[in-house]
């Protein structure tokens, strides 16, 4: 018997309420895990996280388009945040967000056509002092220069 996609789901986030509780306080490791196994996070997982924790659903929908490392679209296998903050403006990101542009041929927002890399703003990585700061999946890397980016993209791209 084949299994629907809203069956899946509905089975994936139930594993994960009985993981992290089924208390408001496991919404964001919930959100992330099911990310992380899945990829994105539909409007359908969206509604049955706020059944299974019993809030709101605009609430669920409210932290996944507020943090941007919960995402609505299908994200690449590298996810590639660039901090914008004003410290890190200043630091030359700018000319980072431009060489990442170039090398991937991609803009902010967009994930390449093969699947593996997409490119996103994220806000203060808590570095301040040492910008450009981006992260890669969960590998920070600071005072990332142009040069820097075709080393960084490189080891990535030697990765299954």
């Amino acid at each position: 018997m084949l299994i629907s996609q809203h069956e899946q789901t509905l089975d994936q986030l139930q594993g994960l309420v009985e993981k992290h509780g089924d208390q408001r306080n496991a919404l964001i490791p919930i959100l992330q895990d099911f990310r992380d196994q899945s990829g994105q996070i539909t409007d359908y997982a969206m509604q049955a996280v706020a059944n299974l924790l019993k809030i709101e659903p605009s609430e669920v929908y409210g932290v996944v388009s507020f943090y941007s490392f919960l995402s609505e679209r299908p994200q690449g296998n590298f996810v590639i945040r660039l901090c914008r903050t004003i410290s890190c403006d200043m630091a030359g990101k700018q000319a980072v967000a431009r060489q990442l542009e170039n090398d991937l041929g991609i803009t902010f927002g967009e994930t390449t056509k093969d699947g593996r890399f997409s490119l996103e703003w994220a806000n203060c990585m808590g570095v301040c002092d040492q910008g450009p700061a981006m992260l890669v999946n969960e590998t920070l890397y600071t005072k990332v220069s142009p040069e820097k980016v075709g080393e960084i993209l490189d080891s990535f791209k030697s990765r299954a």
